[in-house]
């Protein structure tokens, strides 16, 4: 009976005890799942700050501020700190929340300058940095692994200071990373509730460090994705800018036809051409190419043409236009910049073409004769370019050339990029290809021409793509 009894209270006991680690189990399970709850809302809300951060632009050192908010905030921490790495490898303090002890020894004597011990560490911080390596901070930058100091008190790697304020009683010092490559390090001190830092505030940390890595480099790339949408925009608007300034139509005329294309390499180019009338029996013709490209040469060559058009009304000596040219903005051009330039003047009434050539590229004649033979070659003509010599070299080389321009005559102005267009083998299109291109073109209208010079430099280019701005004019004498 008593053995019964015994095995019926052994049976309950048993019961009752697997029922109650089943509670257990299920409380720990329940208590558990709380905690990664909660540390998933705190990962989630400093998600959320960095977010913030990011978001409202400003300087580096505010961002950095925002971050140091969020994780003593996120972490109950009484402060915290971080160091960026600069561009020479040092570590330099760049934001701190709270009492953050400073991690070198410090001289008592220099904190009753200041009037707050606040003001005191902030200015330690902006002059503190450390080397790679040194001290707790540069370890961990170093060896790119987080450290946790629950008692730190008695640990020798922790700076501890006289005033009990900035004794360090708990540290956590994570590196931030992104992709391998260090950003940062994080600091945070002291928790508020006075015992030491867990494994579990541990994994916290390094999670809200890998969170702090993402945010900076987003905020990188934004900003360097704002800035290139600006410059963008900025390119997109000199590129209007630009072509307002080139002809959308050419002057009326009975006995010529003018036809031109211009294609930039960039989105804005150096090249000019300008087609105008000076009166009811000339009209003037310029094509220019400023040295290198973007939106230096463009300014550039804005100005040139604005000179252009005022002194065209002055002289009508091509070669005096781009003498007063020269003289106007070598002064001003930078020594690495030069204007290559035509500037041609058509007489409707005599059949002539007075041109001066300023270093640009020969321009290529289609002379039919009265007995139909054709002669196609360059026009020769000597000169510099502007903003190469002073005025008194420039003005002593550069001439009028004068050339007869009769019926069904036709003259092909072009740029470098023309003639240096290059094919899969590095070989140039050259100015002899241009000549037979010209030769076997050049009974045909004036846009025929420009279409038959294009195709041909498309063919010879196999696709590659344009290296430099490339603009062409055909005039064809009816």
């Amino acid at each position: 009976m008593i053995s019964f009894v015994a095995g019926v209270v052994l049976g309950m006991l048993s019961a009752w005890f697997a029922v109650a680690q089943r509670q257990r189990k299920l409380a720990l399970a329940q208590e558990e799942t709380l905690r990664l709850r909660q540390e998933k809302q705190i990962v989630v809300d400093f998600m959320h700050n960095m977010v913030e951060a990011v978001a409202t632009g400003g300087d580096r050192q505010e961002m950095f501020r925002r971050i140091i908010h969020a994780a003593v905030r996120s972490t109950g921490a009484m402060s915290a700190c971080i160091f960026e790495r600069q561009p020479d490898g040092t570590l330099k303090g760049m934001a701190v929340e709270g009492l953050f002890p400073p991690q070198r020894k410090i001289p008592d004597e220099l904190a009753s300058k200041l009037a707050t011990r606040t003001q005191y560490l902030e200015s330690i911080l902006k002059s503190e940095s450390y080397k790679m390596g040194e001290g707790l901070i540069g370890q961990v930058a170093k060896s790119g692994r987080a450290v946790l100091i629950a008692d730190a008190q008695n640990d020798p790697r922790v700076v501890q200071h006289h005033d009990p304020s900035l004794q360090v009683r708990s540290i956590i010092v994570a590196p931030v990373l992104f992709q391998g490559e260090l950003i940062a390090v994080l600091a945070v001190a002291n928790p508020v509730d006075g015992l030491d830092f867990t494994e579990t505030d541990f994994s916290l940390v390094e999670s809200l460090a890998e969170q702090v890595g993402l945010a900076v480099h987003n905020s990188d790339a934004m900003k360097v994705q704002i800035e290139k949408s600006k410059i963008d925009l900025d390119l997109e608007l000199a590129g209007n800018i630009q072509g307002l300034l080139l002809p959308k139509s050419f002057p009326p005329s009975d006995t010529l036809a003018f036809a031109a294309h211009y294609t930039a390499a960039q989105k804005i180019g150096g090249d000019l051409y300008d087609i105008f009338q000076l009166d009811e029996k000339t009209i003037a013709l310029a094509i220019a190419d400023v040295s290198g490209k973007g939106i230096s040469a463009s300014i550039l060559m804005a100005i040139c043409q604005t000179n252009l058009r005022h002194f065209s009304k002055l002289y009508r000596s091509p070669s005096k236009v781009l003498s007063a040219i020269n003289a106007q903005m070598s002064s001003s051009m930078r020594k690495d910049m030069f204007i290559t330039i035509i500037y041609a003047v058509f007489d409707l009434e005599t059949e002539e073409v007075v041109l001066a050539r300023a270093g640009h590229e020969l321009p290529l004649f289609y002379d039919r004769h009265a007995n139909g033979s054709v002669t196609v070659g360059p026009v020769r003509s000597n000169g510099m370019a502007v903003g190469m010599v002073p005025p008194e070299i420039f003005d002593a080389t550069i001439e009028n050339t004068r050339i007869r321009f009769g019926k069904k005559d036709a003259l092909l102005f072009y740029t470098d990029g023309v003639t240096e267009c290059v094919n899969s083998e590095g070989e140039e299109f050259s100015s002899g290809r241009l000549v037979d291109t010209l030769r076997s073109s050049g009974g045909e209208s004036a846009q025929a021409i420009v279409d038959i010079v294009l195709e041909k430099v498309n063919q010879f280019s196999e696709g590659i793509g344009q290296a430099d701005d490339l603009t062409l004019i055909a005039v064809r004498h009816a």
